[in-house]
């Protein structure tokens, strides 16, 4: 999430065509506004009555390439409908929306990629609770570990939207074939390769975690992965929930061995310099050395294959690949991932019926045919997942034998989860210690 931070996309190929237009701008303009659910292609949505020539206001940090396939994912429903949508994303969401909440300027819908900022809007009564329609529908698509990360108080309050595994490790297929190298299917069989490419002359790792006002995210998601692997998941629940410090010797453990990797200077930044130009490298350039024969390994989310250069081929076959990040202990399949979650400030009946469409299985596999999605909808057909690391995720998120958790900084009290974990990661980049840095992030923790 720290999946909202990873949705700050940069646009390296043109999106051209994918714009809300033509039919919705008769109905914004028009002195009459009128469905077209009489029409054979809108049959899936004769539901959707009685809003034609309304408009709902979307927010997001969503931005870029990935902000115009999903508006082109919606269309169709628009039109049909004729409820207009705007859309609006912002890399500076998490911030933003906070200002327009207090301000009273609230969209009318938020994707919202943190658990812990839901929680806190709702808690403070800002948001509406889904309503029986979304419920159902929700309810029918997901499952109920991830419907509850937003239900508060017992009231759900949005559905997932899409989702990411972050549990991946990129790498270049023709370069571990071409050095003989071999994909690890553990910790020691991959620090044992790092120390292999090493002696190469090869820096293995390459990373970067400035993401604008939100630097320091991907080194957070780091710690996450190697803590549910280092620990297990009730450690990694007790963490985050605060039953036991931020500063427990467990934490510790965990960061000290993500410090093996990433403040190593034998095994980064390659490509790129040494340990602390991994703070002032932004996180879409992080792995790009990999293409140039100067880095061999970059741990980051399955929305990465966005980041690649134009032209880049994604697949076991192509320039670059993923292998999924080993366990400390192979029998184990730990998995980090985080998605978004559909948040409604106000209940008018346009914004509860696009509420619902979202957490439809038509709007997955809308989504999902136009490339480069990940869903956790039970209705996604994995047919229509076509980029090969998407499809890889999608299998991993519904297979029963995978131990998920949710991105914890995103779980966390947005004060520590989008703050001080973010600076203090950034700090420990820059040189310091583990303790001084989880002793800070623990006292910053909501008393």
């Amino acid at each position: 999430m720290a999946s909202a931070r990873r949705r700050s996309f940069v646009a390296l190929v043109a999106a051209a065509g994918l714009t809300l237009g033509g039919g919705l701008a008769a109905c914004s303009s028009g002195e009459k506004s009128s469905d077209n659910l009489d029409k054979p292609e809108c049959a899936a949505f004769k539901d959707y009555t009685g809003i034609a020539g309304k408009t709902v206001s979307v927010y997001t940090s969503i931005r870029d390439a990935e902000a115009d396939l999903l508006q082109q994912s919606w269309k169709q429903w628009a039109d049909c409908t004729g409820v207009k949508i705007d859309y609006e994303g912002n890399g500076d969401f998490e911030a933003q929306l906070q200002v327009r909440v207090q301000g009273g300027n609230a969209p009318d819908i938020a994707f919202i990629p943190q658990p812990g900022l839901l929680e806190k809007l709702a808690k403070a009564g800002n948001l509406k609770p889904a309503g029986d329609k979304t419920q159902t529908m929700a309810k029918q698509n997901y499952s109920a570990d991830w419907l509850k990360y937003a239900t508060v108080d017992g009231k759900l309050y949005g559905a997932p939207l899409g989702s990411n595994v972050k549990s991946f490790v990129w790498y270049s297929p023709k370069m571990f074939k071409d050095k003989g190298w071999t994909i690890p299917t553990s910790w020691d069989e991959l620090i044992s390769l790092s120390d292999k490419i090493a002696a190469t002359g090869i820096k293995p790792w390459c990373a970067g975690i400035e993401s604008g006002s939100a630097t320091g995210w991907p080194a957070t998601d780091w710690i996450e992965d190697v803590l549910l692997r280092d620990q297990g998941p009730d450690v990694y629940d007790q963490w985050v929930s605060h039953s036991i410090p931020f500063n427990d010797p467990k934490i510790a453990s965990a960061v000290d061995k993500v410090g093996s990797i990433l403040k190593n200077d034998k095994y980064v930044n390659g490509g790129l310099g040494g340990v602390k130009s991994i703070a002032t490298t932004s996180f879409q350039a992080g792995g790009t050395p990999i293409t140039q024969g100067k880095c061999a390994l970059h741990r980051q989310a399955s929305f990465y294959a966005n980041q690649w250069p134009q032209g880049t081929k994604v697949g076991e076959d192509g320039d670059v690949f993923a292998f999924y990040f080993p366990a400390v202990d192979p029998s184990k399949k730990p998995v980090l991932g985080a998605g978004e979650f559909t948040a409604v400030f106000d209940d008018r009946p346009e914004v509860q019926a696009f509420q619902t469409y979202l957490a439809s299985a038509d709007h997955a596999n809308s989504r999902a045919k136009l490339g480069n999605w990940v869903s956790a909808n039970k209705g996604l057909d994995i047919a229509n997942v076509a980029n090969p690391i998407d499809k890889k995720s999608v299998e991993i998120l519904k297979d029963s034998s995978t131990v998920f958790r949710f991105d914890g900084s995103d779980l966390m009290p947005a004060a520590v989860g989008a703050g001080s974990f973010w600076k203090g990661m950034t700090d420990w980049i820059n040189g310091k210690s583990t303790k001084d840095t989880l002793d800070y992030i623990e006292n910053s923790w909501p008393k």
